[in-house]
């Protein structure tokens, strides 16, 4: 895999855009994102962990921490790492979690290539509607997963898809989500698919999707 490195400046822009966003967001971001993030339960299902209960998740975006909780708590002996860029999602994460805490590991940065180490080697890196917010830079997100993973290692993405409507695409953008079918086509050149469903939201109002690929 290569990709052009990402600008330092458009970096930082991205990264002061989306920690202003969920300054804003972070105490009512579990309350009110239920009703359109779907799939997250599927996803996670889908990766049939409990056949690799030693082994450790990466899940990058990781926000509030919704999906490392239902990780740990389904999964006693799984490792977690969460990355992300909001230290106030990140203080919620980690309150969340606290009771796990000798098992999960919270990183505050950006996820992309780069000098800095993960303290862990992941099986699985997990992307749960963050690819879709990272622009630009979702690119250079994949690659650093590609990097993180060995051979046969596991890339999980839930993420929106594509809308029909005009309209709904600018309050997506407004909200700094972009959804216009890009992540799928590279998703599955880079990786071999091992899950792959497009499914819709509110009578087609918006399509999301599944992908599990292995390095």
């Amino acid at each position: 895999m290569e990709t052009a490195k990402l600008n330092p400046e458009a970096e930082n822009t991205q990264v002061k855009t989306v920690r202003s966003y969920y300054q804003l967001h972070a105490k009512i971001y579990q309350a009110t994102r239920w009703s359109f993030l779907f799939g997250r339960r599927r996803i996670i299902h889908a990766l049939k962990l409990s056949m690799m209960s030693d082994k450790t998740v990466l899940e990058v975006g990781c926000g509030t921490g919704h999906n490392l909780s239902n990780l740990a708590k389904y999964h006693p002996l799984l490792q977690m790492i969460g990355v992300d860029i909001s230290p106030e999602m990140l203080k919620v994460a980690s309150k969340r979690l606290q009771r796990h805490s000798r098992r999960v590991l919270f990183l505050e940065k950006p996820y992309a290539p780069g000098d800095w180490k993960l303290p862990a080697k992941p099986d699985v890196v997990l992307f749960s509607y963050c690819l879709t917010m990272i622009n630009p830079g979702w690119e250079e997100a994949l690659q650093r997963a590609y990097d993180d993973l060995d051979e046969g290692g596991l890339i999980a993405v839930v993420d929106f898809h594509d809308s029909p409507f005009k309209f709904f695409h600018r309050w997506m953008g407004y909200n700094h989500v972009r959804m216009d079918n890009h992540l799928l086509p590279v998703l599955q050149k880079r990786f071999t698919p091992v899950l792959l469903e497009v499914d819709q939201a509110y009578g087609g109002l918006w399509s999301y999707f599944l992908f599990i690929g292995k390095k």
